[in-house]
């Protein structure tokens, strides 16, 4: 089938299952086309845990069809493709064994965990906290030493704001840490009158020259309300087709040459057609790491 069939078949599967399509940012344009949410990690899991439907196709790396699961134990979660081939690097990154001998040689600190980390590792966490209420986060956190998983580049960034000891893990997203100053200045010679929005997952230095450092539902908004009309984009590249779509009439360019999340990119159209109508395949947790990760979770919410 064409990609518009397979559209209009998608949409007629979920009228009949009642079902409810997330979409991540980073995911292809024909996959954001048919979703019925299309946002940040967080934000969909949530969108998930309020909507009427027991059935969910989460179209995004693994982690985040967990968090999902986690915030919606009782309806079922599924991923357009085998949960091993569309893992997150940066979430793989940190594992449970490795956090806890952190903990053993920091007794006394607090574990905050990004979201972007896998079920296992948010049930040995005290909270969690996504890219855009992390400082928050880490501030009402009753401890002076945080130890700040997996992303060392957000950990580096969340030190600039508060007066603590931030223990980071050696952790990073391959895709946000190639993005490097010179590509960014070369970027700003070419679109002087841009505004340059990056990832706090991107280095320091880039950091350094951005004019707003946001998350992806950051820079959502600001795009829509900002009377600038031209924006470097320091993200992977494919959440400017979302943004290009809700803004017609404004410019977005990639900060540099265009960055690419292999594993988001690797779900096809056909992918969440198959999953939907097969119902595969399904996000399955233990009922020990769903309650210890939800409080994590819970906590972030009271924190931030």
């Amino acid at each position: 089938m064409n990609i518009q069939k397979l559209q209009e078949e998608i949409k007629k599967l979920k009228e009949e299952k009642n079902a409810v399509i997330l979409v991540h940012n980073y995911q292809r344009p024909e996959i954001q086309d048919v979703g019925d949410y299309v946002g940040d990690s967080l934000g969909l899991s949530r969108e998930a845990a309020s909507t009427d439907s027991n059935l969910i196709v989460f179209c995004g790396v693994s982690f985040m069809a967990e968090t999902a699961k986690i915030l919606s134990p009782g309806k079922k979660v599924l991923i357009p493709r085998p949960k091993q081939e569309i893992k997150c690097p940066m979430a793989g990154m940190v594992s449970v064994q490795g956090l806890k001998k952190l903990k053993q040689e920091y007794p006394q600190a607090s574990v905050v965990s990004y979201v972007n980390t896998n079920a296992d590792v948010k049930a040995e966490s005290d909270v969690c906290c996504t890219s855009s209420n992390a400082v928050k986060v880490v501030e009402n956190v009753d401890s002076d030493k945080i130890i700040f998983v997996p992303d060392k580049n957000l950990a580096s960034y969340v030190s600039r704001f508060v007066n603590k000891e931030i223990i980071p893990w050696n952790g990073y997203c391959y895709v946000h840490d190639r993005i490097n100053a010179q590509e960014i200045s070369r970027a700003k010679q070419k679109h002087p009158d841009a505004l340059l929005l990056v990832h706090p997952e991107c280095r320091p230095s880039v950091v350094d020259r951005a004019d707003k450092v946001l998350s992806t539902g950051g820079m959502v908004s600001i795009s829509k309300n900002s009377g600038h009309n031209t924006f470097l984009i320091g993200t992977e590249e494919g959440i400017i087709y979302r943004l290009k779509k809700e803004n017609p009439k404004k410019k977005f360019y990639a900060a540099g040459i265009p960055k690419i999340c292999i594993n988001m990119k690797k779900i096809q159209l056909e992918d969440v057609y198959k999953s939907l109508k097969n119902e595969k395949y399904e996000i399955k947790l233990s009922e020990t790491v769903i309650k210890k990760a939800k409080k994590a979770l819970d906590r972030m919410l009271e924190y931030a």
